[in-house]
């Protein structure tokens, strides 16, 4: 393969490498991700004794150093990706018999297409043909990737991919990969050469989305790709704009965040132990040494393990964060005495049974919409109604004892919201809290009655699963 040529070096930092490791570092913590003094160090003397001339390792290395959970790795590479770029402005690749440099002509798109499907049908590792294939995808988005934006030049993974139509791509890849089987492969054969072309897809994918943050990065600055190109933390994202496989990955950070706030409630309830001083009983003990408090008294702690009762929205519009809040309950379940579940869209329901010690909950979740009876009319959530249903069949489910927990945006569609059954629910329990996954600016705005039922429940925002840790963790018992 002729080698890539690029543009000379640049000056990595003001302060030249430990100073662009700070700039990294900083760059992590900004995302959410924990990276200390400690781990800095650490990741200092990774590069000093790994060097930078393999990528790669120096990658795995610093990862080694500053990460502590495997689910914040995607974010790391995006950023390890602006810090430690494969190579400085354009690449060319130097052919012999192209004395030019500028490889395939960028004006005849079939030829690039067809040299990607006979690059990625070569039979071998997609790494053993990485070279080639990144110095043909800078060409790439050299070609179709540059516009000129209101900042100055720029590049787009869209335009890109568009131009190389992978849809298209993917078909005639598969096509190729089953060729050498006949006109009539095994369903197995079949099976394994879909699979192989969707990882290649996949991988020409990525490898274009990253050298076109790469380009955008050396002309717009860093930040600017920082702010939109870098995937977020699962526990960051929002769950109303939260993609499908955003939703999944944040299923999974759900153990993590119960183990935390509970191995916090834990330590709140030692050191609450020891109870507070009860002044009348240290008096009167303190009559025996003529008026002088030697000995203590402290009241005995009575800690409570109240019954929760959630009332959950589960309509399109705020289903995952109920599903997300769901689990996040049930794997608290032990921190109180019962937990009993109603769902609702325009009327309430109990799906407690679902979601039994030994229930699959991902199961769960989605049975609830199947099989309750959460909505009787148009599908449209509809608070005043689901409060109706819920004290017509459920009237002696609250208690002095019950801590409620309303989860929904509080968008009812301009229908009556109800808000004295509301007020008469959160006088019947002990404490009551609403949370809503929309920003505290929407509040109020279009068919959100959020403004009327604030004055007579507490409303917390929680737009995200670590905004909605924090808030569980202020809610727990002591």
């Amino acid at each position: 393969m002729p080698p890539i040529r690029t543009r000379p070096p640049q000056p990595l930092a003001p302060h030249g490498i430990p100073g662009h490791l700070v700039e990294f570092v900083e760059a992590l913590r900004k995302q959410g991700i924990a990276v200390g003094p400690s781990e800095t160090v650490d990741a200092g003397q990774v590069m000093a004794a790994l060097g930078l001339s393999d990528r790669t390792v120096l990658r795995e290395g610093l990862a080694c150093a500053v990460l502590r959970r495997s689910d914040h790795r995607e974010t790391f590479d995006a950023l390890f990706d602006l810090y430690f770029p494969p190579a400085l402005g354009a690449k060319t690749v130097l052919e012999d018999d192209d004395p030019d440099g500028q490889g395939l002509p960028p004006e005849d798109v079939e030829a690039l297409r067809s040299a990607l499907v006979d690059l990625l049908s070569e039979n071998q590792e997609l790494a053993n043909v990485d070279e080639r294939l990144a110095a043909m995808i800078a060409q790439i988005v050299e070609a179709y990737g540059r516009y000129n934006s209101s900042r100055g030049p720029s590049y787009s993974s869209y335009q890109a991919l568009k131009a190389m139509s992978l849809d298209d791509l993917e078909g005639r890849l598969l096509a190729g990969l089953l060729a050498p089987y006949g006109d009539e492969p095994t369903p197995t054969q079949e099976q394994i050469a879909k699979a192989l072309a969707a990882q290649r897809i996949a991988q020409l994918r990525k490898m274009i989305e990253g050298e076109t943050k790469r380009r955008t990065a050396e002309q717009l600055g860093r930040d600017h790709v920082q702010m939109y190109g870098v995937p977020q933390l699962a526990e960051n994202v929002e769950f109303l704009r939260a993609s499908g496989e955003q939703l999944r990955q944040m299923r999974r950070v759900v153990g993590p965040l119960a183990r935390t706030l509970a191995t916090r409630l834990a330590a709140r309830r030692r050191r609450s132990r020891a109870g507070e001083i009860d002044l009348r009983k240290t008096l009167r003990k303190s009559m025996s040494t003529g008026g002088v408090p030697i000995d203590v008294v402290l009241k005995k702690p009575h800690p409570a393990r109240p019954e929760l009762v959630v009332l959950c929205d589960v309509s399109g519009s705020v289903a995952g964060f109920s599903h997300f809040t769901l689990l996040l309950v049930h794997a608290l379940r032990q921190q109180f005495s019962r937990v009993r579940v109603f769902a609702f869209i325009d009327t309430t329901d109990e799906v407690t049974e679902l979601f039994g010690p030994d229930a699959d909950l991902a199961v769960a979740v989605q049975r609830i919409t199947r099989e309750a009876a959460v909505f009787t009319r148009d599908g449209h959530s509809d608070y005043g109604h689901a409060f109706v249903s819920f004290l017509d069949k459920f009237p002696n489910v609250l208690s002095p004892r019950s801590s409620l927990l309303v989860l929904g945006d509080g968008r009812n569609n301009y229908r009556n919201p109800e808000t004295d059954l509301l007020a008469h629910m959160v006088n019947a329990a002990r404490h009551a809290h609403w949370l809503n996954p929309e920003p505290r600016h929407l509040w109020g705005s279009g068919d959100s009655a959020v403004p009327r039922y604030e004055g007579v429940i507490t409303m917390h925002e929680c737009r995200s699963a670590k905004q909605l840790a924090s808030v569980i963790d202020a809610l727990l018992p002591v």
